[in-house]
């Protein structure tokens, strides 16, 4: 029996104007209503998600940082958090600014968050509209949600760092992907979201033992459940993981056709169809496995 349900966010229980649609809201009341934890599993950092976790007063902690934090919307309680070690953060800033990246460092984990960067190249445009929506969604905590400083290098020795991220087009950040797995080995996780229609890739640095599938299966011990008690929905390949991990894995008709052709995954509608309210009315509220 499905008691736990982690949900992506950006494509799959967000649709694409970045709203959750009115029947998936009603499904996850239904969910919860039958004894089900509700969360999401989200590349997002914690302060980015928490809005929609406030708005959806979801009954388990968010699972937030691609798996590196776990923590709970409202009361801002730490459930579990991964680190990355100071030298090694160090190291990704160097090589991220020999390559020429822009670096976004996610750090402060047992607050709200906060995420340092100390430069935007010109032609970075998804990170200058990122920074540009973050603002605006943080609004009077803007200025603690996004730390502009003068070198990363001298601000990093006082935070707790869970993540680094680069974005950029597709080409050049898959090299810098293949550069930086060269150069830091086991030391870290790096996740890649591609959006090749977008023309859009989002690299993240994460600890070693981070992941969505991690965080879920984190939560799911916690609570005293096993994979079989599981279900996840995602749509990229940073959703892999916990795929791989539930008892019932759902990938989202917008998603990758990477995923979409994996015969061990249940498909759904897309975001943009209630995809996420399709599934639950189908595994949890009618129980078909």
């Amino acid at each position: 029996m499905i008691k736990l349900l982690a949900l992506d966010l950006d494509g799959t229980l967000l649709d694409s104007t970045g709203t959750v649609p009115e029947a998936n809201r009603r499904a996850i009341r239904s969910a919860e209503e039958a004894g089900v934890l509700v969360t999401i599993a989200t590349g997002r950092r914690f302060r980015d998600a928490r809005p929609v976790g406030i708005e959806m007063e979801f009954n388990a902690p968010l699972i937030t940082h691609n798996g590196a934090l776990l923590k709970y919307a409202e009361s801002l309680e730490t459930v579990s958090a991964s680190l990355l070690d100071g030298d090694t953060v160090q190291e990704v800033v160097r090589v991220g600014k020999e390559f020429g990246g822009n670096a976004l460092v996610s750090a402060d984990p047992h607050g709200k968050g906060s995420m340092l960067y100390d430069r935007v190249s010109a032609d970075n445009i998804p990170l200058q509209r990122y920074l540009e929506w973050s603002t605006r969604l943080h609004g009077d905590d803007a200025e603690k949600a996004v730390l502009h400083v003068e070198d990363l290098h001298d601000a990093l020795p006082d935070h707790e760092v869970i993540h680094i991220s680069f974005s950029g087009q597709c080409e050049p950040m898959t090299q810098m992907m293949s550069f930086l797995t060269d150069e830091l080995g086991d030391s870290v996780k790096i996740l890649p979201t591609i959006y090749p229609k977008l023309d859009f890739t989002l690299i993240d640095i994460l600890p070693p033992d981070a992941s969505k599938g991690t965080g879920v299966e984190k939560l799911a011990i916690l609570n005293g459940l096993t994979a079989d008690n599981v279900m996840v929905i995602g749509d990229n390949f940073n959703d892999l993981d916990m795929l791989q991990f539930a008892g019932t894995p759902v990938v989202m008709g917008n998603a990758d056709a990477g995923l979409l052709e994996r015969p061990e995954f249940y498909k759904t509608l897309s975001n943009n169809e209630g995809g996420v309210a399709a599934a639950i009315e189908r595994f949890i509220l009618n129980q078909e496995n």
